[in-house]
């Protein structure tokens, strides 16, 4: 009986860690016939809506190959495609309930985070900084002291700039848009004096404003942050398949198409017949991200 006992319990593992998997987002996907993805409204170029109102983006393209993967997985090649809309703030609750699979658009991989959900390989790394007017005359994070600011709610912008070493002891008023483009019009109709969030996004805003030459990003930034597909936490058997498929993906020569056709190229708009480039070359750190796939959060 002792002899036995080690190989029953190995059995055990195995059936144990099989259920799990049986249970997770897969077997979702097999018994509904369809896989919904979570998309933001306003993260352009992640993931944002066209002059049709449809979703497009950079993250929105890439986790279309995880869609192609999970058709080929599954033997499903008419797997219904969901697309729905979710805000900073909700992103993570419509996950972890089952609303949407997989979110995609311009989520910080946290170590934080990591503690409710997990990630699929970083497909961007940003700074975190602030977009003001060139009026203003701020240059610097430090002279945002006093002053009201606008950010996303449920990002992590604010913090960080209260942790910052230089900006620790600023005194801010935050106000909160429910999404990037309503934090930029609080900029733009000069409520507040600058947008604390990722350099890329308020690249896009600016990119997308009536007057681009009015704005200018501060320089200093509070933090690198990586991005990533978001999905559940403690499923290895959806997780595996992401990262596969996206592994694949990064180390192909596709991957440089893609990131040029959003950052280096005329790119749509909300606004019908509008396009616009917002010249964002990729940077070493991200080069260094998609030649060697990684999950790691800050």
């Amino acid at each position: 009986m002792k002899k036995l006992l080690p190989t029953l319990l190995a059995a055990l593992c195995i059936a144990g860690t099989a259920q799990a998997q049986d249970a997770g987002t897969l077997k979702k996907i097999k018994e509904t016939g369809q896989i919904t993805l979570g998309y933001r409204e306003t993260s352009i170029p992640f993931s944002y809506l066209n002059d049709k109102q449809q979703p497009i983006g950079y993250a929105v393209e890439i986790c279309s190959h995880v869609v192609d993967a999970v058709k080929a997985e599954l033997k499903m090649p008419a797997l219904k495609v969901n697309m729905q809309p979710v805000t900073s703030s909700n992103r993570i609750p419509l996950l972890q309930n089952g609303t949407i699979d997989m979110e995609c658009g311009s989520t910080t991989n946290s170590v934080e985070r990591q503690k409710q959900v997990s990630f699929g390989p970083t497909y961007f790394r940003i700074q975190v900084s602030a977009a003001v007017k060139k009026t203003s005359g701020i240059s610097t994070l430090a002279e945002l002291n006093g002053k009201n600011i606008s950010t996303t709610s449920g990002t992590t912008a604010v913090p960080l700039l209260k942790g910052y070493e230089k900006t620790k002891n600023v005194d801010v008023k935050e106000i909160y848009g429910k999404d990037h483009g309503e934090s930029f019009l609080l900029l733009q109709d000069d409520r507040v004096v600058a947008f604390v969030m990722d350099d890329i996004l308020l690249a896009g805003q600016i990119a997308n404003a009536r007057d681009p030459s009015l704005y200018k990003i501060i320089p200093e930034s509070l933090r690198a942050e990586p991005y990533g597909p978001m999905i559940r936490k403690d499923d290895p058997s959806f997780k595996a398949l992401v990262d596969k498929a996206l592994t694949a993906l990064y180390k192909s020569p596709e991957m440089e198409k893609i990131y040029a056709k959003w950052y280096t190229s005329p790119i749509p708009t909300a606004t019908p017949g509008k396009t616009i480039n917002l010249n964002f070359p990729m940077t070493p750190a991200l080069k260094a991200d998609l030649a060697a796939p990684n999950d790691k959060g800050v």
